[in-house]
């Protein structure tokens, strides 16, 4: 059911998103499993509390004056919640980002973003942090490819 998602954790962070400050959610359910993942603990779907619009505003209304994003690691696979949940960050004025181990992500959801991550982690190619991955972290905004700046010169 597409209803809602569930969430392990979540954690304010600076390393997620370049120039922004992060409310986290490390979703549940994650269908993927890439090789190597190091969040193999999300796979479960029935792990986790239910992260719906009212507890994603109280949360956003806690960190009100910290967080400036709102990062769902994973959550694609329910499109509907995540859009219904999108929504409501944008409505408190703060950006919205999505971590995906897909290679694109449906528009419907896209078009609630500011900034995405896409492609799936293989283990020889390493994450963003490597000059050699085959991820991409995007400014939507902008048009923008960011992935340069997780990597060290």
């Amino acid at each position: 059911m597409d209803c809602y998602l569930r969430y392990i954790c979540h954690s304010v962070g600076v390393l997620e998103v370049p120039d922004e400050i992060s409310l986290i959610y490390h979703v549940s359910g994650c269908p993927l499993r890439c090789q190597g993942c190091h969040s193999a603990d999300l796979r479960n779907p029935a792990m986790g509390e239910v992260l719906d619009e009212d507890a994603l505003l109280a949360s956003l209304c806690r960190y009100r004056d910290l967080a400036t994003c709102v990062c769902f690691l994973g959550g694609e696979w329910h499109q509907n919640a995540l859009v219904g949940l999108l929504e409501v960050a944008r409505s408190q004025g703060v950006a919205t980002c999505l971590y995906s181990g897909l290679a694109n992500v449906d528009d419907r959801i896209v078009e609630h973003l500011d900034y995405l991550k896409l492609g799936p982690f293989i283990p020889s190619r390493g994450g963003l942090d490597s000059p050699k991955t085959n991820q991409v972290f995007l400014d939507l905004r902008s048009g923008e490819n960011l992935t340069h700046r997780f990597q060290r010169a």
